[in-house]
């Protein structure tokens, strides 16, 4: 008995580093058998059970997995090549100014957005999708709104506390205008029983890269919320909002693609339930910015202090 818990022990919870190697190889199978369809039963049930195995100690061994992930982190901080990095100004100000980082990070997410613009736009005339057209006209607007929080005027290199309270309310004022064409898109997707078509293998890179963001932007909103400024904790809900309408595209291109025809109610009710939790919250989000940087602006509640 004490054998098999042994075994048992050493299966379910691994060294750190083998853990991530057999959880990641689970996933990879169990993905490149739905990728190539292959239909032979032994290798579907093989991936099925590589693939739950890969779940099980992701669970069991995730804070194991965190601790080594910070180790290496910790590790890669203190090597020779980013000693060397950080005593360089330009590095040693990125690594110790989070609002210098915050302002790289939003360059990098506008030129991502309009990426992702250009090949939302591409797929729509392309494939004659409406549906990729209406979601590349909601991340341009959500480019314009990056650009607002970059932009700080000719005359001024930084943003005083109540410069930034007012982006911020600006913000949440077109989020919750463009929160309209986003219902009326949901709207015409469960009318129509009809959403986006990711052609191909593209399907499983942009489910990667959804859950991806998701995940980032939740945890970035969080940990950004103690620095005090209201332009990084806008460029964050800017973030969320991209990946919560990038996980509503992806639900429906899955249903399109996975899901049954037989049942199209049943693919309405998914896309109105998550459509309409997706709108609710931006909604949600979008009343608190503007409720909170007025009252924060007729109080005064703010010092002249300089920022981003």
């Amino acid at each position: 008995m004490e054998r098999i818990k042994k075994i048992l022990r050493k299966m379910l919870f691994p060294p750190a580093l083998p853990a991530v190697i057999l959880a990641v190889t689970g996933y990879l199978f169990v993905l490149a058998v739905a990728v190539f369809n292959i239909k032979i039963p032994a290798i579907e049930y093989l991936s099925y059970i590589c693939s739950a195995y890969a779940l099980t100690i992701t669970i069991t061994n995730f804070p194991r997995i965190i601790a080594f992930f910070k180790l290496k982190k910790s590790q890669l901080i203190d090597s020779k090549f980013m000693k060397k990095i950080r005593s360089t100004k330009l590095g040693n100000r990125f690594f110790s100014d989070v609002r210098f980082r915050t302002e790289i990070a939003l360059y990098c997410g506008l030129i991502i957005n309009f990426l992702y613009i250009a090949v939302k736009l591409f797929s729509g005339i392309y494939y004659r999708s409406v549906w990729f057209i209406a979601l590349a006209i909601y991340y341009i607007l959500l480019a314009v709104m990056r650009f607002i929080l970059l932009h700080k005027g000719k005359n001024s290199a930084v943003l005083t506390m109540k410069a930034e309270l007012r982006r911020y309310r600006l913000c949440g004022i077109m989020l919750l205008i463009m929160n309209q064409s986003l219902a009326g898109i949901v709207v015409f997707m469960v009318y129509q029983n009809k959403g986006f078509d990711y052609p191909g293998l593209l399907i499983y890179a942009m489910a990667a890269y959804s859950f991806y963001m998701i995940i980032v932007a939740v945890i970035n909103l969080v940990k950004f919320r103690k620095h005090g400024s209201p332009l990084l904790s806008a460029a964050k809900v800017i973030n969320l909002v991209a990946a919560m309408v990038s996980i509503l595209s992806l639900e429906t291109a899955m249903l399109a693609q996975f899901g049954s025809d037989d049942d199209p109610l049943f693919r309405k009710a998914m896309t109105g339930a998550t459509g309409g939790a997706v709108c609710t919250i931006v909604i949600g989000i979008a009343i608190f910015m503007i409720w909170k940087s007025t009252k924060r602006l007729r109080k005064g509640e703010f010092e002249n202090e300089q920022h981003l």
